[in-house]
């Protein structure tokens, strides 16, 4: 294999990685745009909660009121 045949390879092995590096990177920022927007969902759904479980038992109680209430 003499040294033109070595660089062309080089050269397309480096194409290659340079669009798998790109594909990767586009992959990465999709799953962290996913990410932001579940931990924003996340926290809405948290805050229903408080809010249910807050209005069924009252703020300050710890224990749910018994079932023959």
């Amino acid at each position: 294999m003499n040294v033109e045949d070595r660089v062309t390879e080089l050269e397309t092995r480096l194409a290659f990685q340079d669009d798998t590096i790109h594909e990767l990177n586009e992959v990465l920022v999709e799953q962290q745009r996913q990410l932001t927007l579940m931990a924003a969902q996340l926290g809405q759904l948290i805050e229903r909660y408080r809010e249910i479980a807050g209005g069924q038992y009252g703020e300050g109680g710890d224990e749910a009121p018994p079932p023959h209430y």
